[in-house]
């Protein structure tokens, strides 16, 4: 009777890749909540420093139902790692729209296409619920019209939105031939608390919280469909647990906003002048995005709580405690 209960209890047992990176340690997190057993795996690449990390694992370090592989996805033994595994979220990746032009672009296939074909070739031989793959709005390019559907034709300017959008049909591919019940979400432009040092909110609050300089590349006036980290959280998981295999999804925060506006409600939210400063624009940046998200909202029930207000003042107050820590 007890173990009968217990099984009853666990509703899943996840792998998620990229566990200790920004989505991925907020959505380890969600899925204990929520009863989950967690496995993850990340292999702490160098793109940022591994402090951010092992930080972002703090919570989630003393959960008897998480587990933490430190390996390369290529290099794991995945037939023992998905033993017992009902669900898989595969958000590892090599981050970065900039750096993957030149030399580095070896980094991103390797991280990005290459780990997502192997694992998905080894979760062809496992009895999956759900393979959710974290995709990204880089994939649309600069000639989408907006809003921006799923069923638009995507033409990235990126070599990572390249590698992401390798990823998506990689997926597609072996949900056709070799059955594995895969879901692309397609994130735009997540924001929020554990946000990597690199991306732009986290450089306008730091700087702002420490009356340094604000660069920033191109006029201000491209915009960008920003989603808090919660909402796309809930948009990942309904992506596991609704029967939706074969499909991809814009997960974007519901409105879309020029980056001068958003300088202009750091300013408010920290009370003091920005030193703003508009340097060139960066290859394979895009101009605009703006997610339509009605197939979400159809078949998750995706519905971001979040306003932007909102999750900026939580993402500088996380990083107000963090730089005082420091």
């Amino acid at each position: 009777q007890a173990a009968g209960t217990r099984q009853e209890a666990v509703l899943m047992r996840a792998l998620v890749t990229g566990a200790a990176g920004f989505i991925g340690s907020h959505l380890s997190e969600r899925l204990l909540a929520e009863g989950a057993e967690v496995v993850g795996i990340d292999c702490f690449t160098d793109y940022y420093p591994r402090a951010f990390k092992d930080a972002n694992l703090a919570a989630l370090a003393t959960n008897p139902r998480f587990m933490l592989v430190e390996a390369r996805i290529q290099d794991a033994d995945l037939p023992r790692l998905l033993g017992g595994i009902t669900h898989v979220f595969h958000l590892a990746a090599q981050a970065g729209v900039r750096k993957s032009w030149g030399g580095e672009f070896r980094h991103y296939i390797e991280n990005n296409i290459e780990a997502t074909q192997i694992l998905l070739e080894a979760c062809a031989n496992s009895n999956l619920a759900r393979f959710v793959y974290a995709s990204s709005s880089s994939v649309y390019g600069d000639a989408a019209a907006m809003p921006m559907r799923e069923d638009g034709l995507p033409r990235p300017i990126s070599p990572y939105g390249v590698t992401k959008l390798a990823g998506e049909h990689l997926c597609r591919l072996y949900h056709a031939r070799l059955g594995v019940p895969s879901v692309s979400v397609r994130y735009f432009t997540v924001y929020g608390p554990r946000q990597r040092p690199d991306m732009a909110f986290h450089r306008f609050l730091k700087a702002a919280l420490t009356d340094q300089p604000i660069h920033v590349y191109g006029d201000g006036r491209q915009t960008r469909d920003f989603t808090f980290v919660s909402d796309a959280v809930s948009a990942t998981v309904a992506a596991g647990t609704r029967e939706t295999p074969g499909r991809v999804y814009n997960i974007g925060g519901g409105s879309r906003v020029s980056v001068n506006e958003v300088l202009a409600l750091v300013g408010r939210l920290v009370g003091k002048p920005l030193d703003i400063r508009y340097e060139a624009d960066q290859a394979g940046d895009m101009r605009d995005t703006y997610a339509d998200t009605s197939l979400a909202r159809r078949d998750l029930a995706y519905a971001p709580s979040v306003t932007l207000e909102e999750g900026l003042d939580i993402e500088r107050r996380w990083l107000s405690a963090m730089l005082a820590r420091s």
